[in-house]
């Protein structure tokens, strides 16, 4: 990546991104970290691979809760996500991190839910037009709501879904209007695999 490719993602108009003030845990394939790189400067360009994770959380009858990205987001702009989708912090779990996620985007607070767990990780790499690139080590954590009331914050959530997790594996085509999240698709397709 070229320091012009960085400098020019961290700012758009003459004005700096909110992301050029945090960090991320760059990783190496296994998800050991390598240390913290700037948040904009991982997501553009080729990139630098960094943990993060994908949260998903279903109701009793076999439904998931997408969430659709704020049209505020830099990257995948009001595509549908999974749950939640985030970076951890320096010192912090997958799960702490999820937690409160859940909490500051939808209104999800722990006791909604007993069983969150990470059941997956993978890497993956996907650019976004010209404006970005996901490179991550991902984990996928799952849960089951035993209370589904939410209080989605607008700034994050551009609107909420409830769907048969089953028949939006089985049936994209059914669902492509969503223009669903990369990592989201990758983590449902991994779930199913025998």
């Amino acid at each position: 990546m070229t320091s012009d490719g960085a400098a020019g993602g961290r700012e758009q108009a003459g004005v700096e991104h909110e992301n050029a003030g945090q960090d991320v845990i760059a990783v190496d394939a296994e998800d050991n970290s390598e240390g913290l790189v700037n948040r904009l400067d991982a997501h553009t360009g080729e990139g630098i691979r960094h943990r993060a994770f994908t949260t998903l959380l279903f109701d009793g009858d076999g439904q998931i809760l997408l969430a659709q990205r704020s049209p505020d987001k830099r990257l995948w702009d009001t595509h549908w996500d999974g749950t939640v989708a985030s970076h951890p912090v320096e010192g912090q779990s997958q799960e702490a991190a999820a937690r409160e996620r859940l909490d500051e985007e939808l209104g999800i607070s722990p006791d909604q839910y007993d069983d969150l767990q990470v059941t997956d990780r993978f890497e993956y790499k996907r650019h976004y037009h010209e404006i970005g690139v996901e490179h991550e080590v991902c984990a996928v954590l799952q849960a089951t709501l035993s209370d589904t009331s939410l209080d989605p914050d607008p700034a994050e959530v551009g609107g909420v879904l409830w769907a048969p997790y089953e028949r939006l594996h089985v049936n994209p085509r059914w669902y492509r209007q969503l223009r669903l999240c990369p990592w989201f698709e990758i983590a449902m397709r991994r779930d199913f695999q025998d």
